[in-house]
């Protein structure tokens, strides 16, 4: 496959689990506490855990690549 399909498919893919998000964010498996997901935060960590990197996150939940990074960052773990 040449690089230009693969961010293609890429681009659609991020549309289609972003398009899920909202759904899953009523969902209260994500959150250890049970509670529901508020912000990025959580979703950002774990979209990360998933095994995605921090631009697709971005893309994925609209929030800016400096903020996800931030938000990935050790320190900012609680």
């Amino acid at each position: 496959m040449t690089e230009e399909l693969l961010k293609d498919i890429s681009k659609k893919l991020n549309v289609l689990i972003s398009m899920n998000m909202g759904r899953l964010n009523d969902i209260r498996q994500f959150e250890n506490s049970g509670e529901r997901i508020q912000g990025v935060g959580a979703m950002t960590r774990y979209l990360a855990d998933m095994g995605l990197e921090p631009k697709d996150i971005a893309e994925i939940l609209g929030a800016p690549l400096q903020s996800v990074r931030t938000l990935l960052t050790p320190n900012r773990r609680k």
